[in-house]
């Protein structure tokens, strides 16, 4: 199971934990903000962002992340609503799916296009589990 922090406020940074390695941005951040993301959370590992914003990142905020080692990908969260819960939730059914379609050779586009058809994950996000469970 892997589980995506929604961040919907400037506010929800400070809401974050130490734990938190996976965030959506549901806002347009700034730099600054960025900086504060990894403070709250020195574990963070992935940024997803809307496409909207991805095109129009700050590019210090951009770069810190990625010199930081945090990937950044372009994507939305459909269907969740923060105020139920504030992780939406990659569930184990997903990332056995894809396990079970790399066993069966096919490769990362083919599987990122069934299982993002499939989860409604982005084809970015897709990607980014395949590499962390390998």
């Amino acid at each position: 199971m892997m589980k995506i922090r929604i961040v919907s406020s400037k506010e929800d940074i400070n809401d974050l934990t130490r734990n938190d390695q996976t965030v959506h941005l549901a806002f347009r951040a700034s730099s600054t903000d960025m900086f504060k993301l990894l403070q709250s959370s020195p574990r963070l590992r992935a940024v997803q962002v809307p496409p909207s914003y991805y095109k129009n990142m700050p590019n210090t905020g951009r770069t810190f992340l990625e010199t930081q080692g945090v990937q950044i990908i372009e994507g939305d969260v459909w269907g969740h609503r923060k105020d139920i819960d504030e992780y939406y939730v990659v569930n184990d059914k997903i990332i056995k799916r894809i396990s079970d379609l790399r066993s069966d050779g096919l490769n990362i586009e083919e599987i990122s296009s069934r299982i993002s058809w499939e989860s409604k994950l982005s084809p970015a996000m897709v990607n980014y589990i395949i590499k962390e469970s390998s």
